[in-house]
């Protein structure tokens, strides 16, 4: 049978000091391998001096287009999706400069970048993915995320309908996304998981989700931190449960289940030297 790896990836390194005490605690402490920075994060200073210090913590860039500001203009950003369609519409927001100033702030900062994915999954978005497919080859990040959900283990807790259906939205594209990434040769994890899932799993549910994971190489996305005041006070759902999150990765049972079901975690720097 082949191999079945893990790359447990967190979001948002950057976003405030507690989340990124909780990104580094899962990693130190549980099964998280990776995490993705946010240039524009008001904590991003922090989480490079976290990530320097703690080269084991494989580091990409979580880029951002929606919420937070402007690295090219000081300008907020589009504060929803909806919002960010239409600034693209209308020409008022350039992807492509935006996002390299983001990356240009972490190569600055000493990281070199070995993943991509976007703030709410703008990628899905063809003028996003076209500019962050563009990015990745000009700076050579080998691996950007599929965030196109494996079908959940039927032993785990129902997901909202409303998740449901968005889940269902973002499947009308899944096809179009497949073939820009092949011609561009830019490569995704075989499987992903997490989205349905944001904020709301169990210790169970990841046991369940790793003794199902088919062959090759699945990332699954997480929201970890610890909810400091910043938190509190930022534009954001994910609060008290990105708690819940770092309580659920440093799990004894999710790393005995990894054990028992023979899965390997890995980073993108080791799957890059793959």
């Amino acid at each position: 049978m082949a191999a079945r790896i893990l790359t447990v990836n967190a979001d948002d390194f950057g976003f405030t000091p507690g989340v990124n005490r909780g990104i580094l605690h899962c990693h130190l402490h549980g099964i998280l391998t990776a995490t993705t920075l946010m240039a524009n994060g008001q904590a991003f200073g922090d989480a490079v001096s976290l990530a320097l210090s703690h080269p084991s913590l494989d580091v990409g860039a979580h880029l951002v287009l929606v919420q937070g500001r402007s690295l090219v203009s000081g300008d907020p950003l589009p504060q929803s999706v909806a919002q960010l369609v239409r600034a693209l519409a209308l020409r008022r927001i350039d992807p492509c400069t935006e996002l390299r100033a983001q990356i240009e702030a972490i190569l600055a900062a000493g990281i070199r970048p070995t993943h991509l994915d976007t703030h709410k999954h703008t990628h899905l978005l063809p003028p996003v993915l076209d500019a962050v497919l563009r990015l990745a080859q000009d700076y050579r990040i080998p691996w950007l995320r599929r965030p196109f959900d494996l079908p959940l283990p039927a032993s785990t807790r129902p997901v909202p309908a409303s998740v449901r259906l968005a889940r269902r939205a973002m499947a009308a594209v899944e096809r179009r996304f497949e073939r820009r990434i092949r011609s561009q040769g830019v490569r995704t994890p075989d499987h992903f998981a997490g989205f349905q899932w944001t904020g709301r799993f169990t210790a169970e549910d990841v046991a369940s989700l790793v003794r199902s994971l088919p062959p090759g190489v699945t990332e699954f996305m997480t929201h970890p931190g610890f909810c400091d005041e910043e938190l509190r006070l930022a534009p954001t759902r994910l609060k008290e449960s990105r708690e819940a999150e770092l309580k659920v990765l440093t799990d004894p049972r999710v790393r005995d289940a990894l054990l028992e079901a023979g899965v390997r975690l890995a980073g993108y720097a080791d799957l890059c030297a793959t």
